[in-house]
């Protein structure tokens, strides 16, 4: 990489110019901003201390260095203490010969030996179906996973199943109570929408129950214990964990219908699992794990027999891990998954992939695994994001205020083929091909706009806005190759002939030369990505390319080049273009028509 190169001959200069030892890691490389004349910039000012001369004077040492040992540099300026290189435009032709075809990008120094990584996501409750905050942790856990495999990683995607609990009781009871028998057969309602519906229905009569109560002089906190509902949830709950056969029955026929409906919405979003975990069967070796701390003194009972972890000394307070009636918290499956993933795949990371609102609960479960022994406990790494809201505030599962991840993707559909529709993009489309890419602009349009945000921060996700043809979304990227495969079909002649390109006869224009650049920057984009965990930084990226050619496109004649060598050296950097848009946007899980 031309990176590399500079920073180890940027090295060698401040020894030879200055006679100090400076370890190439230390080297800041930077792209050169548009104002400026070239491609990279060296940050001078940290080898001041090293030369004792002002910053320009310093720049310009080295840069004379680098010129004279390095026959790639044309030329190089000084701005203040940015020392900005120029390299020969062969360079860049070079690169464009060596990876038109098959670019390299991501590092394959990985594959092969190395420990597992294990990304987690998803996570649903089968209480309710998947909405708009699923859909941003599902796209989020299966990009990163596509880009850590870029990287060379072997990746292992998993979905913990939270399948038990007091939510779930909730559900079952109501169901229990005002069902009168209803199916997803006989009321026409996907299984994930049925078992939602009646979360929704206890919440709406216990909340009823607790305002009644509080009309007889009850506090607010007393009545929520004390309602005849949340009683009934709490003692299924507690039949549950004593495999009581009745409630186990409901419990395993209500899950089956939720989890039929998931599957279709994962298959619709287009994400996958390689292994599937459920709460019912990792809760016991948490509770193991629990009774285990209790003996070695590293937990502590109370009068109520709940079980405590002690963490005051460490800045956080005490943690509930059973309950007083021998029930288990999420903390406790989470204790038993962790101990299971470990013990089956010896990962080199555990990555959860949750909401912002659990940075504490996953502080927590890292402290209670080291506190019980666990020496890998610091392979846990949380993938903290941000919340998704919509333009009318935040969603509320209890009263059904949520957004459904189905009808999302019923709106994103439908709105895609209003607006091409609009635009006479699919006018002699069969309709088996307009509803195909209807689809592909819905999702690519929810998935991008989703992914375009960095991960760490909250988010308003406007529908109306992620579909555009124009601007940063994903139809705008979708449109812009099929736009090059439009041109490449138009010049298919010219494109696969067997004609050889001359690098000689290719004199770069600067449009020409800064598409290379930023096809250049594609395999550090990928690893930097993987680095950080952020599909945002691929996602900006292709829109920066898209972009890039779009403008390309409209200034420098392509099929009407008189040129042939040029002619065809423009349909291949467009189909270089392509690739490495179809290459991001497929790590963001995004498909791309061949024509729209």
């Amino acid at each position: 990489m031309f990176e590399k190169i500079l920073a180890e001959k940027v090295c060698e200069s401040i020894n030879s110019l200055y006679q100090q030892t400076v370890s190439s890691d230390l080297v800041s490389v930077q792209k050169t901003r548009k104002e400026f004349i070239g491609d990279f910039t060296v940050v001078v000012f940290p080898f001041t201390k090293s030369s004792k001369k002002s910053p320009e004077i310093t720049a310009n040492e080295i840069g004379d260095f680098l010129k004279a040992e390095l026959p790639i540099i044309k030329s190089f300026n000084v701005i203040k203490g940015f020392l900005n290189i120029e390299f020969h435009e062969s360079e860049w032709v070079n690169f464009f010969f060596e990876n038109k075809n098959s670019i390299t990008y991501g590092t394959d120094e990985n594959s092969g030996n190395s420990k597992p990584i294990v990304v987690e996501y998803s996570s649903p409750n089968t209480n309710k179906p998947l909405h708009l905050g699923h859909i941003r942790n599902n796209l989020l856990g299966y990009s990163v996973a596509n880009i850590l495999k870029a990287n060379g990683q072997n990746v292992i995607k998993v979905n913990l199943v939270n399948d038990r609990g007091i939510h779930i009781c909730k559900s079952m009871l109501a169901w229990q109570k005002w069902g009168e028998g209803e199916s997803p057969e006989s009321s026409g309602l996907k299984g994930d929408h049925l078992i939602g519906k009646y979360y929704v229905l206890f919440d709406k009569h216990y909340k009823e129950q607790i305002a009644e109560l509080v009309s007889t002089g009850i506090s607010e906190d007393d009545a929520k214990k004390q309602a005849a509902l949340i009683v009934e949830a709490q003692e299924m709950l507690l039949k549950w964990e004593h495999h009581d056969e009745e409630v186990i029955a409901l419990w395993k026929k209500m899950n089956a219908w939720v989890y039929q409906g998931f599957d279709v919405t994962y298959k619709r979003m287009g994400v996958d699992f390689d292994k599937v975990y459920y709460e019912s069967e990792t809760y016991l070796l948490g509770k193991s794990l629990v009774e285990e701390g209790l003996q070695k003194g590293t937990l502590n009972k109370k009068e109520d027999n709940s079980v405590w972890a002690d963490l005051t000394a460490d800045g956080f307070d005490e943690k509930l891990l059973l309950r007083s009636d021998g029930t288990s918290v999420y903390m406790t499956q989470d204790l038993g998954t962790a101990e299971l993933r470990y013990d089956e795949m010896l990962p080199s990371k555990m990555i959860y992939v949750v909401g912002n609102e659990q940075n504490y609960h996953f502080d927590v479960l890292k402290l209670v695994l080291k506190k019980l022994g666990k020496d890998w406990f610091d392979a846990i790494q949380h993938l903290s994001y941000g919340m998704v809201e919509l333009p009318e505030g935040k969603m509320k599962s209890r009263e059904g205020t949520v957004v459904d991840a189905d009808d999302l993707i019923d709106e994103m559909i439908s709105t895609a083929k209003q607006t091409t529709e609009e635009l006479g993009k699919t006018n002699d489309f069969s309709q088996a091909e307009a509803d195909e890419l209807y689809r592909m602009i819905g999702l690519g349009a929810l998935k991008y706009f989703i992914l375009k945000v960095d991960p760490t921060k909250n988010m308003v996700f406007n529908p109306k806005e992620s579909i555009d043809f124009n601007g940063n979304t994903g139809p705008f990227i979708q449109y812009t190759y099929a736009r090059i495969q439009s041109v490449l079909r138009k010049a298919e002649a010219q494109y696969n002939s067997e004609e050889v390109l001359d690098a000689k006869e290719i004199a770069l224009l600067p449009k020409e030369k800064e598409l290379l650049r930023l096809l250049y920057e594609f395999s550090q984009v990928v690893k930097i990505a993987g680095d950080i965990l952020s599909p945002a930084i691929i996602a900006n990226y292709v829109f920066e390319l898209a972009k890039e050619y779009n403008q390309f496109y409209h200034e420098i004649p392509i099929l009407k080049e008189p040129n042939l060598a040029l002619l065809k050296f423009r349909l291949h950097l467009s189909a270089f273009t392509a690739n490495v848009i179809k290459i991001s946007v497929n790590l963001l899980g995004i498909e791309v028509p061949e024509r729209m």
